[in-house]
């Protein structure tokens, strides 16, 4: 079976900003994703885990090995790649000219989709934005610029949708109603690859989760095989960073 995402022996080494050895922001990572999986990619600031999506969604070039996208090479075909994917980014990005709905509208012809209004009226509605869907996105709050970025990354309806820090500051409600719908997406087939530092989201939701620590992978396993007996997502977390500390 063709893995949902695929990284074979990726590095990425920044240049030292003074005279010293390049920065190793990742080292040598081998994973793979299934099909369908909730997979979660937790770690410290600074672990590696934005690079590896950067990497994925073609933003950043690895300095070694390489990465495919449901069989599709991203450095190869990073167009191709690319439509297979759906990022939601930490930073809050947006055009301050354009309402929400015109703003899903110009994403939807990014992947040459003409006529995609029932769609965008479904993300719009699963998300809390229907009655934002006029308004410009200068005048909306952070959480609800947060949502439209949600709603961009899923309104080509790719196979692999990637939530970097999704929930960071944003209030309940918000992410009660994200976990819904993603939920329910991830139940109709769509690979979900999340990372968090909300350690009970990635105990409740992921299927499977991989730790890493300053660039390399240290830990990958099926949650139900992690928190055996009343052990939680934070023990487990601290444990697997202690010990990849010793090795």
């Amino acid at each position: 079976m063709t893995a949902a995402v695929s990284f074979r022996g990726v590095s990425k080494r920044y240049p030292s900003a003074g005279a010293g050895r390049d920065v190793l922001a990742l080292n040598q990572v081998d994973l793979e994703i299934a099909p369908g999986a909730f997979f979660g990619l937790l770690g410290p600031n600074g672990a590696g885990k934005t690079t590896l999506i950067q990497i994925m969604a073609g933003l950043v070039t690895p300095s070694e090995g390489s990465v495919s996208v449901m069989g599709v090479s991203v450095r190869d075909n990073p167009s191709q790649a690319r439509r297979m994917l759906g990022v939601v980014p930490q930073e809050l990005v947006f055009d301050p000219f354009f309402t929400v709905r015109e703003t899903l509208r110009i994403q939807s012809g990014f992947f040459g989709l003409a006529k995609n209004d029932d769609w965008i009226d479904t993300c719009l509605a699963a998300l809390g934005l229907m009655d934002k869907a006029d308004a410009n996105m200068r005048s909306l709050s952070g959480g609800m610029k947060r949502r439209v970025l949600v709603a961009q990354a899923l309104v080509h309806k790719p196979p692999v949708i990637v939530l970097d820090e999704p929930t960071a500051g944003v209030d309940i409600d918000l992410r009660q109603s994200l976990w819904r719908f993603i939920q329910s997406l991830n139940a109709q087939g769509h690979t979900i690859v999340l990372t968090t530092h909300y350690l009970e989201e990635a105990e409740n939701l992921c299927q499977r989760v991989a730790f890493l620590k300053q660039g390399r992978l240290v830990a990958e396993e099926d949650t139900v095989e992690l928190l055996t007996g009343d052990r939680r997502m934070e023990d487990v977390f601290r444990q697997v960073l202690s010990q990849a500390a010793v090795e």
